[in-house]
């Protein structure tokens, strides 16, 4: 083998070998910032409760604040279910029957502009949104 080719047989094994053991190293790294994350995760399991023939869940944040509430009956969703954020603020409101979301329902936001909450109405129709109502905090007169 001649001298050049030598050398560029070094250099090209030499960075192989750069560049396999920085794959090696970033395989490390991402598996112990997987594993550590499944360590660490904390899942807050469901509190669930008999209540008649339909049973009552009720799920909460990390921070201990119920996140949502309701009923299942026959493995489904059923009756009323209220969603809450991390402040214990209601953010929907509506019914379930045999899984399937029925009637109207109700979101509440909040606007981060100009912290003015909103309102939004969705009537449900087989499973499906039929109409949509929209309300705006600040777009209500008090008349005096």
């Amino acid at each position: 083998m001649c001298f050049k080719c030598k050398i560029l047989f070094n250099f090209e094994q030499q960075t192989y070998n750069t560049l396999k053991t920085n794959d090696m190293k970033n395989y490390i790294i991402l598996a112990t910032v997987l594993f550590s994350g499944i360590i660490f995760a904390q899942e807050v399991k469901p509190v669930l409760e008999p209540f008649g023939k339909k049973l009552k869940a009720t799920y909460f944040f990390e921070n201990g604040k119920v996140q949502q509430e309701g009923f299942f009956e026959n493995g489904k969703l059923e009756g009323v279910w209220v969603s809450y954020d991390e402040k214990g603020n209601k953010t929907s409101f509506g019914e379930y029957k045999k899984g399937v979301k029925t009637g109207k329902w109700f979101f509440w936001t909040q606007n981060k502009d100009n912290g003015f909450n909103n309102l939004s109405e969705v009537d449900y129709s087989n499973n499906r949104i039929a109409s949509i109502k929209n309300w705006k905090q600040e777009s209500i007169a008090n008349v005096e």
